[in-house]
C-alpha cells in the first residue's frame, strides 16, 4: 500500500534511533496565557457505554478525529442491528477535519467508518493491519476505491496543520494496536487507545514504554485513558497464560472434538490456537463469515502464520475422527446469527453439536450479553457438550497498576478518562488522583461535552449533538427513540387494529367495528373480550355522532383514548391501538 508522501518519520533521524532522542532536542511546551491558545476534546462516543469510540480534537482550525466504531445494540433495541455515532459536528467543522486516526481494528474503533466516509471523505490512517480490516469493511460497502487509505507504523509522525501526530506501539488482543499522541504548540495530548501492558507478549514487540516516558517529558497537556479494567487490581495477564490453558485442554480431551469461540479480530488468540492444534495434529475450521474474513486479510499480510496442511474445509470434516478436529468459531458473545449461536440451536447447516464435544468460550461476555451467552451455553449443555469457560481468556484492556503506570509515565496536566461504563470512569478517575492529578483538573465527560483547555485551566465550554443512530437492515437513522418504544410495546403487549369502513358525503360509518389484534390474546379462545372491544368502539362512535364530531383525526383520537383507557382497566395492559378508518364514495 502506498503511504502518503506527507507522512514522515522524526526529522533526519536514523530510523533505529528514533527512540534515543537527545534531551537538548527535546522542545517543551510553550508556556503561554494566551486565550486563543487552547485545546478542545470534544468525545462523540465510547462515554457511559462500552462501544461507539470517537473522540475530535481541536486546536484552533485544525480538527483530528481518533477511532469511528460501533457499539453492539443493547437488549432493548429491538431489531437495531448496530449502533453508530452522529457526526453532524465533524460535518458542520469538515473543512477543519484532518482526518481519523484510528488506534487498532476492532470494531468498537473502525466498524462506523463505511457509513461515516461518504459523508465525510477524509483521509484514514492506521497500521497495516487496521487498514486492512477497513478496507475489508470498505469494499463491502462499495466504497473501498473511493477511500483514502494512510498506512502507518508504530514511531511514525504525520503532521497535519498546527498539530503533529504519532502513532506509539501498545498491546492490546490484536497486532497493530496503538497509542495516539497529539502534539500541540500547548502540550501534547494523549489517547491511549484500549491497551495493556504485556512485558510477555506472544507475538510482536512489548509496548513502548521507552516512548511514552519520553513524550511524558516532553509535556502532556491531557490523557485520554482506556478505562475498562480500572476497577480491577493488579495487572492484566499475558497472553502466556492462555496458552497454557490451550495446552492443558487438547492434553486432556484428547479424543473429543473442540470447538472454540473467540472474537474473530483477537488474532493472537486465534493463532495460540492454531499453534496448539499443530502440535496435537489436528486439523483447523473457521466458522463464521466474520471469522474467515478477518482470518484471511491477516493471513495475507503476514499476521498469521498457519502451517501447511493445518487448515481444512467445513466439508472436509468427515474425513477425519473427531479427536482430530478444532473449530475457531465465532458467537462468544451469544450473537443470535453468529456459527456457536446456531450449532446450540441445531440450526447450522453443517455442523452439529454431538455429546462429548469440547465448547470453550474464549472471551468474557461484554456488559449486557451475558444472558445470551449463559442462553447459549446451556443450550450446547443440553446437548451432550462439555462447556468451558474458566482462565480461556486474557483481557487486552489495562488494569488499575498498568493505568498507574501510564499516569506515572506521562505526568498528565489533565486527566479524561474515556472508553467504559460512567463507574468505570469514576474508577479510572479516582486513580488519577491518587497519582497527583488535582480533582479540578479531572473530567469525565459525556458525549457531546466540549471540554475546553488551556495551560492553566479547564472547563466544559458547550455541548454539541452527540446522539446515537441506528442502523436497521439497510436503514441509517430512520429508526428514532419513538420507534423503539414503539417495538418494545409490541413485544411487551401487541397491538389492536380497529377498521372502520365511512361514507365520504354523508360522514356515516357504513362497515365496522372489525377488531384485529397480534401479539395481545388468543382471537379463537377470546370471542366475548373481541366483542367487548367492539362495543367500545362502537361507543366510541355514537359519542361523535352525538358531539358532531366530524373529523376523521378527531374520531381516531377518540377510539383510541377510550380503547387504551378500556384495555387498562380490563387487563391492566397498554398494547398498542390503531384506528383505521377507511373512506369511501359507495
Amino acid at each position: 500500500m502506498k503511504k502518503d508522501i506527507n507522512k514522515k518519520r522524526e526529522t533526519d533521524l536514523p530510523k533505529n534511533s528514533r527512540r534515543r532522542i537527545d534531551k537538548k532536542t527535546v522542545k517543551k511546551p510553550v508556556k503561554t496565557d494566551r486565550q486563543s491558545d487552547k485545546i478542545q476534546i470534544i468525545p462523540l462516543g465510547g462515554l457511559d457505554k462500552i462501544g461507539m469510540n470517537i473522540t475530535a480534537i481541536r486546536y484552533k482550525d485544525n480538527i483530528v478525529v481518533i477511532d469511528c466504531g460501533i457499539s453492539f445494540p443493547e437488549s432493548d433495541m429491538l431489531g437495531i442491528d448496530k449502533v453508530i455515532p452522529d457526526i453532524t459536528y465533524l460535518l458542520e467543522n469538515e473543512r477543519m477535519v484532518k482526518g481519523f486516526f484510528i488506534t487498532h481494528g476492532h470494531e468498537d474503533h473502525i466498524g462506523a467508518l463505511p457509513y461515516i466516509l461518504p459523508q465525510l471523505p477524509v483521509p484514514v490512517y492506521g497500521t497495516k493491519l487496521t487498514l486492512g480490516l477497513i478496507k475489508n469493511k470498505l469494499e463491502e460497502a462499495n466504497i473501498a476505491d473511493k477511500a483514502r487509505l494512510r498506512e502507518v507504523a508504530p514511531g511514525d509522525r504525520i503532521r497535519v496543520g498546527d498539530l503533529r501526530v504519532e502513532f506509539i506501539k501498545t498491546n492490546h488482543s490484536i497486532p497493530g494496536a496503538c497509542a495516539i499522541a497529539v502534539k500541540t504548540p500547548i502540550g501534547t495530548v494523549f489517547h491511549t487507545g484500549d491497551f495493556k501492558v504485556d512485558y510477555t507478549p506472544l507475538f510482536g514487540d512489548a509496548i513502548d514504554l521507552q516512548r511514552i516516558a519520553e513524550i511524558g517529558k516532553e509535556g502532556v497537556i491531557a490523557l485520554l485513558s482506556d478505562s475498562t479494567n480500572a476497577m480491577r487490581e493488579g495487572f492484566t495477564p499475558s497472553e502466556i497464560m492462555v496458552a497454557k490453558t490451550f495446552d492443558r485442554l487438547f492434553a486432556e480431551n484428547s479424543k473429543n472434538r473442540i470447538i472454540v469461540a473467540t472474537f474473530s479480530s483477537n488474532l493472537d488468540r486465534v493463532q495460540q490456537l492454531i499453534n496448539t492444534a499443530k502440535k496435537y495434529n489436528r486439523k483447523v475450521i473457521l466458522q463464521g463469515r466474520s471469522m474467515e474474513n478477518t482470518i484471511s486479510t491477516a493471513q495475507e499480510l503476514g499476521y498469521l502464520k498457519i502451517p501447511g496442511g493445518t487448515m481444512i474445509g467445513v466439508d472436509e470434516m468427515n474425513d477425519y475422527p473427531d479427536s482430530k478436529l478444532v473449530f475457531i468459531t465465532t458467537g462468544s458473545q451469544g450473537e443470535a446469527m453468529a456459527a456457536l449461536s446456531r450449532m446450540a440451536g441445531g440450526e447450522h447447516k453443517k455442523v452439529s453439536i454431538k455429546p462429548g464435544d469440547v465448547i470453550v468460550f474464549s472471551s468474557n461476555p461484554i456488559p449486557g450479553n451475558e444472558r445470551a451467552v449463559t442462553k447459549v451455553m446451556n443450550e450446547l449443555a443440553a446437548r451432550g457438550a462439555k462447556v468451558v469457560y474458566q482462565d480461556t481468556h486474557v483481557s487486552g484492556h489495562a488494569c488499575k497498576q498498568e493505568l498507574e503506570l501510564m499516569y506515572s509515565l506521562l505526568k498528565p496536566v489533565y486527566a479524561i478518562p474515556v472508553h467504559g461504563e460512567y463507574r468505570h470512569l469514576m474508577a479510572n478517575a479516582a486513580i488519577a488522583e491518587e497519582l497527583g492529578v488535582p480533582k479540578g483538573r479531572i473530567f469525565v465527560l459525556e458525549a457531546g461535552d466540549v471540554l475546553s483547555l488551556s495551560a492553566k485551566a479547564g472547563k466544559v465550554i458547550d455541548k454539541v449533538t452527540a446522539r446515537e443512530i441506528y442502523v436497521d437492515g439497510l436503514g441509517v437513522g430512520d429508526v428514532g427513540v419513538s420507534v423503539i418504544k414503539d417495538r418494545q410495546s409490541l413485544s411487551a403487549s401487541g397491538f389492536i387494529l380497529v377498521a372502520l369502513v365511512r361514507e365520504k358525503h354523508s360522514g356515516m360509518f357504513i362497515a365496522g367495528p372489525e377488531i384485529i389484534t397480534r401479539g395481545f390474546v388468543y382471537v379463537k379462545e377470546s370471542g366475548d373480550i373481541m366483542e367487548e372491544m367492539r362495543g367500545v368502539a362502537l361507543d366510541s362512535i355514537d359519542y361523535c355522532y352525538q358531539k358532531k364530531i366530524r373529523e376523521t383525526v378527531k374520531i381516531r383520537s377518540v377510539i383510541k383514548k377510550d380503547m387504551e383507557e378500556y384495555l387498562w382497566e380490563r387487563f391492566q395492559r397498554n398494547p398498542i391501538v390503531i384506528p383505521v378508518i377507511l373512506e369511501t364514495n359507495y
